[in-house]
C-alpha cells in the first residue's frame, strides 16, 4: 500500500506543479534551464509510475472489494474507452476538429479512462489508482481553462481530413488494446466472455 500511494503521489505531484505551484514552476524552468528541468521531471515520473505499477501489481494479490461489478460494466468500459482514446489522439492528429472542440483532449482521455475503469474494477486499489488520476485529470483540466481564459487562448478549427486520421486512429488502438494488447501487458482481458 505504501509504495502505491508514493508511487501516485510521485507521479501525480511532478504533473501537478503548474495546477498548484506555477509561478514555482516558471522560476525553477528559469533557474534550472529547460533541459534539467525536463530530466528532472522525467526522472521523478518514471520513478513514481514503477512504483505505482509495482504497488498496483501487489495489490492485485490480495484485493480489498467495495462494490459490486456491474453486469454491464466491462461494455461500459469498452465502449468510453473507445472514446478515451479518439480523444487522446486528438492531442497528437494535427488540424483535429477534437482539439479545436475541447482544447485539451488529452487530459479529457485521461478522465474517461479513469472513469471507464472504474466500471470494470472495484477494489481499494483501483479506486486510488483509477479515481487519483481521474480527480488529477479534473483538476489540472479545471486549471488550464483558467489558463486559457487568463490568456485568451484561441485554439483554431479543425479538419474533416484529420479528423478522419484522429478517428481512425482512435479506433485502431482501441482494437489493439481490446483484443491482444492488454491482456500481455495488463493479465486481463478487457473483452467479456460468455
Amino acid at each position: 500500500m505504501t509504495m502505491r500511494i508514493l508511487g501516485l503521489v510521485l507521479f501525480l505531484g511532478v504533473h501537478s506543479v503548474r495546477i498548484v505551484a506555477d509561478g514555482w514552476r516558471t522560476r525553477m524552468l528559469a533557474q534550472l534551464g529547460e533541459k534539467t528541468w525536463k530530466l528532472s521531471y522525467t526522472v521523478v515520473s518514471l520513478f513514481g509510475f514503477v512504483l505505482l505499477v509495482w504497488g498496483y501489481g501487489q495489490a492485485r494479490q490480495a484485493p480489498v472489494v467495495l462494490w459490486p461489478v456491474p453486469a454491464w460494466g466491462a461494455k461500459a468500459t469498452g465502449a468510453l474507452m473507445l472514446a478515451s482514446l479518439t480523444l487522446l489522439f486528438g492531442a497528437y492528429v494535427p488540424g483535429s476538429k477534437i482539439k479545436a472542440a475541447v482544447h485539451h483532449p488529452m487530459l479529457w482521455s485521461v478522465l474517461v479512462f479513469a472513469l471507464a475503469h472504474l466500471f470494470a474494477n472495484n477494489t481499494l486499489a483501483d479506486l486510488l489508482l483509477f479515481g487519483g488520476f481521474g480527480l488529477w485529470a479534473a483538476l489540472d483540466l479545471w486549471s488550464c481553462y483558467a489558463r486559457d481564459r487568463a490568456a485568451a487562448v484561441a485554439y483554431p478549427q479543425g479538419k474533416p481530413g484529420m479528423m478522419a486520421i484522429n478517428v481512425v486512429a482512435g479506433v485502431a488502438v482501441w482494437v489493439l488494446f481490446a483484443f491482444w494488447l492488454h491482456v500481455v501487458l495488463i493479465g486481463v482481458s478487457p473483452i467479456p466472455h460468455r
